[in-house]
């Protein structure tokens, strides 16, 4: 396999995805976890093989030139991310089919998976960029939570979902899925809209997503402080925007 310009379709601080023949490689920088890498694949093998959702297919793990890869099924179409840019006008068409999507992915579960609480609290434990108070407030929160098993893809942006020109959609990067509650999903979903598309989209998207799903949207609301103190800790940047999520304790 070789890396060129031309076949790169997204590059990011610890790894480069580019194009091989009907393959799509994400080539990792050196020295990069070797855990984390065979903990993506996992999760991506025990969705794969337990749902019937639309995903590209693991095909292997290996390495090249020394650092560690993951290879996928390439799928041709275009991320629902772009049709958005490039059609403003058809936003809400756009949103209730991004809806329908997550949706579709809460309604199965995979037992296998981590759970997002434990996952959480495990994060918040570890970490020293939250002071002494912050932290244990969010981890009381976290135990006030239901448990839920859920299959939460954990980083549902348009992004992710691509569209094939039969209107089939795929649903790809499932490296921070784990099982519990919808609502965290939600709150994932929407801070990253938030920040993609601004406070206007992300709540058009919140709106649209409580009214499909039947949930309180103060269920989602109590969950976006832990989503972004979670966030905060891989994130070199936004520290601001995550910040200001994290102070607010209640909402109206």
């Amino acid at each position: 396999m070789e890396l060129t310009k031309d076949n790169v379709l997204v590059e990011r601080k610890n790894k480069v995805v580019f194009k091989e023949g009907n393959k799509v490689v994400k080539l990792f920088v050196e020295n990069y976890s070797k855990a984390s890498i065979l903990n993506e694949a996992l999760i991506h093998a025990r969705v794969e093989e337990s749902t019937d959702l639309k995903m590209p297919k693991l095909l292997e793990v290996s390495t090249i030139d020394g650092r560690w890869a993951l290879v996928q099924e390439y799928i041709e179409g275009t991320t629902l991310e772009e049709l958005i840019n490039q059609n403003p006008d058809k936003l809400d068409e756009y949103l209730d089919l991004f809806v329908k999507i997550q949706l579709d992915i809460l309604g199965h579960t995979v037992p296998l998976l981590n759970r997002i609480k434990d996952k959480f609290k495990r994060k918040l434990t570890d970490t020293d960029i939250l002071n002494e108070n912050t932290r244990y407030e969010l981890l009381q929160r976290i135990e006030g939570m239901k448990n839920h098993t859920k299959l939460c893809h954990g980083d549902l942006n348009p992004s992710n979902i691509i569209m094939t020109e039969n209107g089939e959609y795929y649903i790809i990067d499932w490296a921070h899925a784990t099982q519990g509650n919808a609502s965290a999903d939600a709150a994932r979903s929407y801070l990253l809209f938030s920040l993609e598309n601004g406070k206007e989209v992300a709540d058009k998207y919140l709106d649209k997503f409580c009214a499909a799903s039947e949930i309180d949207k103060k269920n989602i609301q109590r969950w976006i402080p832990l989503v972004a103190a979670t966030q905060l800790m891989k994130e070199q940047e936004n520290q601001e925007f995550l910040r200001q999520w994290i102070d607010i304790v209640d909402f109206e």
